[in-house]
C-alpha cells in the first residue's frame, strides 16, 4: 500500500488529515505518478458556444484549434467533450494538457491569442478560454483502475501502486500535496472586466476544479444495462442540480460532457467537470448533500452487485489553484457561462 503523496512532495504534516490511523481501503484504486522534474502542469478548456445547429462557424473553429494543437509546442494531450447548459446553449470544449506550463505560454500565444479575445469573432458562436497552470503539489487524481489514464494523467510518467488515501470523504484533500500544510482557503472574490462582447475574469486565490469521469466502453451488457439505467440518470440529476443551483453550495459552474471520439460522436464516456469556490465546499456537497449521497448510494449499489467484476471504469483529478495560475476570458457567451457566473 503507497501513500498517495509521492515521495518527493512529502512534508512535515501542520494540517491533520482526514484519514483514519491504520486505514486500510475497501477496494484498490490509483494515482497518476509525474516524474519529480515536472513542478507545474497546464489544462486549459477552449471553448465553442452556440444555440441549435452548430454554424459554419462553429465547425471551422473546432478545426482550427484541432490544428493548432498539432503545432509546434502543442500539447502532450487533448480530447473533446459539449454539453448543453443552463441557458439551451451547447458547448464544445477542447481540453488540451500541458507538462510545462511554459511550453503551454509559447504555444498560446503563437497559436490560440485571439481564441477569446474578440479579434477572431465567429459569425453566430461565442468562445472561450479557460486555463490554469497548477504546481504539481495542488492537484491530485485517482482511478479504479492503472490501465487507462485520463486527463492530466495521461502524460504522467505511470501510475502507482494501490493507495490508501481513498474511499473516504475527505480523501481528495488528504492526496493534495499542499494539503499536509495549508488549509486551501479561498481568498478574494472574482470580478469581472467587460469591453464590449469581451469579458476577462479576474480570479480568486485557491479556485477549486473537478473533472470526474465515467467510462462504460467495456461493460458487458447487463452491466451497462444497470450502468445506463440504475446510475447514471441519478448522476444526470445531481450534475442538473450542479449545473442549475450549484451557487447555492458553493459551485460557480457545472458541465455534464459527454466525450467525443475523433469523427464528432459520443464516446462511452462522460464527466462532470466543475467550477468551485473552494475544495471545503466541494466537501461538504459531496458529504452532505442529497443529491451527491444519492450518486454515492447508486454507485455503490451498482459496484457491490457486481464486486470485482466490474467494467465501468472511474476517475477524477481535482485542482486548487492560485490566483496567479488562472486565466479566464470570453467572447460573445451569455452571462452565465464559465467563471462569469462568480461575479
Amino acid at each position: 500500500m503507497e501513500s498517495a503523496i509521492p515521495r518527493h512532495l512529502e512534508s512535515a504534516r501542520t494540517q491533520q488529515r482526514r484519514m483514519p490511523d491504520g486505514y486500510t481501503p475497501p477496494y484498490p484504486s490509483f494515482v497518476a505518478r509525474f516524474k519529480p522534474a515536472v513542478q507545474r502542469v497546464a489544462m486549459a478548456y477552449f471553448g465553442v458556444q452556440f444555440r441549435g445547429a452548430p454554424p459554419h462557424a462553429a465547425t471551422d473553429a473546432l478545426g482550427c484549434i484541432a490544428a493548432a494543437f498539432g503545432a509546434a509546442q502543442g500539447p502532450g494531450h487533448w480530447d473533446r467533450a459539449s454539453y448543453v447548459d443552463e441557458a439551451g446553449c451547447t458547448n464544445v470544449i477542447s481540453i488540451a494538457y500541458w507538462d510545462d506550463p511554459q511550453r503551454f505560454q509559447d504555444w498560446f500565444d503563437a497559436q490560440a491569442r485571439d481564441w477569446a479575445s474578440g479579434s477572431a469573432a465567429l459569425d453566430g458562436c461565442g468562445t472561450f478560454v479557460e486555463a490554469l497552470k497548477p504546481a504539481v503539489a495542488r492537484y491530485e487524481t485517482l482511478f479504479s483502475a492503472d490501465d487507462r489514464p485520463e486527463g492530466i494523467a495521461v502524460l504522467a510518467d505511470g501510475m502507482s501502486g494501490m493507495v490508501q488515501e481513498h474511499a473516504y470523504w475527505g480523501g481528495a484533500r488528504d492526496r493534495i500535496p499542499l494539503s499536509q500544510s495549508e488549509r486551501l482557503e479561498p481568498a478574494g472574490t472574482p470580478r469581472v472586466v467587460v469591453e464590449g462582447k469581451y469579458r476577462r475574469v479576474v480570479p480568486q486565490d485557491n479556485l477549486c476544479l473537478i473533472r470526474s469521469g465515467q467510462d462504460w466502453a467495456d461493460t458487458p451488457p447487463e452491466e451497462r444495462r444497470m450502468y445506463l439505467q440504475d446510475v447514471e440518470p441519478v448522476l444526470r440529476k445531481g450534475m442538473e442540480f450542479l449545473r442549475d443551483e450549484g451557487l447555492t453550495v458553493g459551485c460557480y459552474a457545472n458541465r455534464y460532457m459527454r466525450v467525443l471520439d475523433p469523427q464528432g460522436r459520443e464516446a462511452d464516456k462522460s464527466f462532470g467537470m466543475s467550477w468551485w469556490h473552494s475544495l471545503a465546499e466541494l466537501e461538504r456537497w459531496a458529504e452532505s448533500h442529497p443529491t451527491h449521497l444519492a450518486i454515492f448510494g447508486a454507485a455503490m449499489k451498482y459496484l457491490s452487485a457486481l464486486g470485482p467484476a466490474a467494467k465501468l471504469k472511474l476517475y477524477h483529478e481535482v485542482t486548487v489553484a492560485a490566483a496567479g495560475e488562472q486565466h479566464f476570458e470570453y467572447y460573445g457567451c451569455h452571462p452565465r457561462t464559465g467563471l462569469l457566473r462568480a461575479a
